[in-house]
């Protein structure tokens, strides 16, 4: 009779916990990253939408962020913001309330009045009431927040320096501060300028 070898039960629990604790140890740091790289590809791609009906609106309309004169909480004017985004985007609700509140550089703090457009795909972009004529010399500034009223809702930071984030100090989030004019929208700051630009 030959003798059959096998794991005792204990040898197998022992295991298991093993697995058990180093599954718990890099759970978390694995869904952050898999959140952490949906928020910078949504953050693209909200960026290239914007920037894709601003570019529409020139072609069709010859209506710039720089040509906008009438402010964006008048939205139904043909040359205020929120209109010409409304127009060529597909914007499915606009709200006024005070929803988002957005700080940063140069950014100061709005929140009273602001206009937030949200998108088909979940995203938003909200911006002060007031805003009108954004130009190079003076662009307007905003938020974009890449998933909606879902959480976190919190805007992305690092740890600066001269101007620029020290590597491996960014907490990827889903709010981005922006800045716009003309044709252009781009991130606001040094947070948001290293999801758009890193690796």
């Amino acid at each position: 009779m030959a003798k059959r070898f096998g794991f005792t039960l204990a040898e197998v629990l022992i295991t298991l916990g093993i697995i058990g604790v180093v599954a718990a140890m890099t759970m978390p740091t694995l869904i952050n990253q898999t959140n952490g790289a949906q928020y910078k590809a949504a953050y693209k791609k909200a960026l290239s939408a914007i920037a894709q009906g601003i570019t529409l609106s020139v072609a069709l309309d010859d209506l710039s962020f720089a040509d906008t004169e009438t402010a964006a909480s008048d939205q139904d004017a043909d040359d205020s913001i929120t209109g010409v985004l409304k127009r060529r985007m597909n914007v499915v609700k606009t709200a006024t309330e005070n929803e988002y509140t957005v700080t940063g550089d140069n950014i100061g703090t709005f929140g009273d009045g602001n206009i937030t457009l949200y998108f088909n795909d979940s995203s938003v972009f909200s911006f002060p009431s007031d805003t009108t004529a954004c130009t190079e010399s003076e662009p307007c500034y905003g938020a974009i927040d890449v998933n909606g009223q879902k959480g976190p809702n919190k805007e992305v930071t690092c740890t600066e320096s001269d101007g620029e984030c020290q590597e491996g100090t960014v907490t990827v989030t889903d709010v981005y501060p922006v800045k716009f004019y003309d044709q252009t929208i781009l991130p606001a700051t040094a947070a948001a300028r290293a999801v758009l630009y890193g690796k």
